[in-house]
C-alpha cells in the first residue's frame, strides 16, 4: 500500500448497532494515531486512529437522540459515542466546534488517506509500542495542520 492516496468524499459511517449514522461531504484534512491514556481506555487498545473533518462537512443523519458525549471537563476534546452500543464515533474540540475528528473505525469505506503522525507518544503503552515508521512523533498533542495532505 502506498502513502500517495487521494482523500475521498463523500464518506459515511456509524455505530455498531446502526442507531447512529453520519455523513462527511468533503475529504478529510488529515489523520493521526493517538496514544493518550484516554484513547487507550476508550478503545481498550494501545491507540486510536482519527481523521480531521473540514468545517461544516460532518452531519449526523440518523440517531441524534441516541448520541452520548463525554466531556472530560479539563479542556480535552469531547468524545461522542452511541448510547446504545457504545461505539466511538467522533470527537470535537471544546474551544472550536469546527474542529471535529471522526474515528476511522466508524467509517464505512476507506477515506483515501492514512495517518501521518503519532501524538501523545509519551503515554504509549509498553505492550503496544509506537512503530518505527518514520512518521513524526509528538510527546503531547500536535497541531493538526501538520497532518494535512500536501
Amino acid at each position: 500500500m502506498t502513502d500517495d492516496l487521494t482523500p475521498l468524499a463523500p464518506l459515511s459511517g456509524g455505530c455498531m448497532c446502526g442507531a447512529v449514522r453520519f455523513s462527511i461531504s468533503e475529504p478529510l484534512l488529515g489523520a493521526l494515531y493517538c496514544y493518550c491514556k484516554r484513547c487507550q481506555r476508550r478503545t481498550g487498545t494501545g491507540f486510536s486512529v482519527s481523521g480531521l473533518t473540514q468545517a461544516g462537512s460532518f452531519e449526523l443523519t440518523e440517531g441524534e437522540d441516541e448520541l452520548a458525549t463525554y466531556d472530560p471537563g479539563d479542556g480535552g476534546w469531547r468524545k461522542s459515542f452511541c448510547g446504545k452500543c457504545g461505539s466511538q464515533l467522533f470527537t470535537r474540540s471544546p474551544d472550536n466546534p469546527d474542529l471535529l475528528s471522526v474515528r476511522f473505525g466508524a467509517l464505512d469505506q476507506d477515506p483515501g488517506i492514512r495517518p501521518g503522525v503519532h501524538q501523545f507518544v509519551d503515554y504509549a503503552a509498553p505492550w503496544a509500542p509506537v512503530p518505527d515508521d518514520g512518521k513524526p512523533r509528538f510527546g503531547e498533542r500536535m497541531a493538526w495542520k501538520i497532518a494535512r495532505p500536501s
